[in-house]
Parts: structure tokens; C-alpha cells; sequence
């Protein structure tokens, strides 16, 4: 049995091995969350043990849970690079897929076709707006800026406000109102899918996105010209990782242990 409950252990400290490897390997991946692993005692018995007796068989991986807690705000001066003061996400639409993701890294730029997209052919979602600012839809749709406007004039730069307006200017001095940024909010964000990128996808567990936008509630507003770097804390990182091979290390000396009493026992003579 002892051979058994450590080598589950053992286990066990592989898989925390893992998650903060991965943690401080995207240590400065931007928008990238850090996961904490939690475990669980095992204890089999039945009705008819004495509960004074009753003696545990060791352990197992309870969850991996996400911490989405806001990493450092780095400034970077990009005009389309963006960061979300609060809990909401940045929406994306895959233009092959059609895939809907999730993210905290916005770091956009404008495509050949005027469309606002992370790099691997995800379309920034935005709400469309009237000439106000005020929504006429609750569907996010793709962001897609014009190269002339209505005159012929040239596309000539882009803003983005606080409040998630993307503003495209133009060479007769002209400003266009694109969108507004569509911010996703959920129940239950640690119920979210990694799929990699700092991409989420829905699951069961997270429930369906809420679409807002920004400097409203919980969505938070928009920091313009600025990143989120990762939230994982190398120092903790580091104290976690050599906590985890202490276990390891302290579960091979069981089985070792185990081993030796064994031998002994087989050794015994009359």
C-alpha cells in the first residue's frame, strides 16, 4: 500500500512540477494568467470500518485553477495597443473558424483589409455605434476601418478612448467613429478553456459570455498605449518550485524506505 500512496504522490509533485513550469516559462507572455494546483486526501473505507481506524491512502489533484488577477500595466505607446482596467475580456472572431476567443492581451494592429486583428487572423469584436457613440446593436461584429472615408480622403490614424471608442482619422482632417470595444464578462472566469495565445474559449464551467462596454461595472475601462504583462510572481514561482521537488524527493525516500523494510522482512530468517 505505502508503495502505491507515494507513487501517486510522486505523481501529484510532477503535476505541480508542470504548472508552474508552464507558469514561469510565460512569465512575460502578455495577458497570460497564472494556475495554482490544489489536491485532495484519498480515504477508502466502508460502513463497517471503525472510523478510529480509518487510515488514508493518500492523495490526488483536486483542480488547476486560473488566477485572473490584473497583471502589471506596461506602457508601450502602440495605438492599438490596449489593457483592461477591470475584469472584462477582449473579444476576437477567427475570419477562418469563425471561432469566438477570449483574451486580456490586446495587442492589435490593422490588417491589408482595414481589419483591427491580433496577429494570427482574429478579428477584434467591436458594438456598432451612431455618430454619438450610442450602441444601434448588441451583436459584436468584426472591426474593419475604412482606408478612405466617404470624400476619398486617406486613412490616416487611429484613437482609442477609455470608454472603447475606436476613432479612424483621415487626411482632410475628418474623424471617423468605428465601434466601441465589445468587453465579455462571465460567472465564473476560472471555468474558461485555455486554448493557448492567452485565448480562452467558453465551457460548461464558465457559462456564456456577457457583453458590455467599457467604463461600465464590472468591464472595466481601457488603457490606451498600454499592455498587461503576465500576473505570475517569479519570487512565488521559484518558492513553489522547490517546495514541489521537496515532495518529490520526500515520497522517492518513501518508497525507498518502503523498499528496504521489504527486503528485510524477505531476509528473516527462523
Amino acid at each position: 500500500m505505502s508503495f502505491y500512496t507515494s507513487l501517486n504522490a510522486m505523481k501529484n509533485a510532477q503535476t505541480d512540477l508542470g504548472v508552474i513550469s508552464h507558469n514561469i516559462a510565460n512569465v512575460e507572455t502578455n495577458g497570460f494568467k497564472k494556475s495554482s494546483t490544489s489536491f485532495a486526501d484519498v480515504v477508502a473505507s466502508s460502513a463497517l470500518t471503525d472510523p478510529r481506524k480509518i487510515m488514508g491512502v493518500g492523495a490526488t489533484v483536486d483542480s488547476i485553477t486560473q488566477n485572473f488577477s490584473l497583471g502589471a500595466i506596461e506602457q508601450t505607446g502602440g495605438a492599438l495597443d490596449m489593457a483592461i482596467a477591470g475584469d472584462g475580456f477582449f473579444t476576437t472572431r477567427s475570419a477562418e473558424s469563425g471561432k469566438t476567443l477570449y483574451t486580456r492581451n490586446g495587442s492589435f494592429s490593422i490588417d491589408e483589409n482595414g481589419f483591427i486583428q491580433d496577429g494570427a487572423n482574429n478579428r477584434l469584436q467591436t458594438i456598432p455605434v451612431d455618430a454619438d457613440g450610442m450602441p444601434t446593436a448588441t451583436v459584436p461584429q468584426d472591426t474593419q476601418i475604412p482606408p478612405v472615408n466617404a470624400d476619398g480622403a486617406e486613412f490616416a490614424g487611429v484613437t482609442v478612448g477609455s470608454d472603447g471608442r475606436i476613432s479612424a482619422a483621415y487626411a482632410d482632417g475628418s474623424v471617423v467613429l468605428v465601434g466601441r470595444v465589445a468587453l465579455a464578462s462571465f460567472i465564473a472566469p476560472t471555468g474558461l478553456r485555455q486554448v493557448g495565445s492567452s485565448n480562452w474559449e467558453t465551457s460548461g464551467l464558465s457559462g456564456a459570455a456577457q457583453y458590455g462596454l467599457p467604463e461600465n461595472g464590472q468591464y472595466g475601462s481601457l488603457l490606451s498605449g498600454a499592455l498587461e504583462r503576465s500576473n505570475v510572481d517569479i519570487a512565488e514561482e521559484l518558492v513553489g518550485l522547490i517546495t514541489a521537488q521537496r515532495n518529490f524527493q520526500a515520497n522517492a525516500k518513501a518508497i525507498d524506505t518502503a523498499t528496504q523494510i521489504s527486503q528485510t522482512v524477505i531476509n528473516l530468517r527462523t
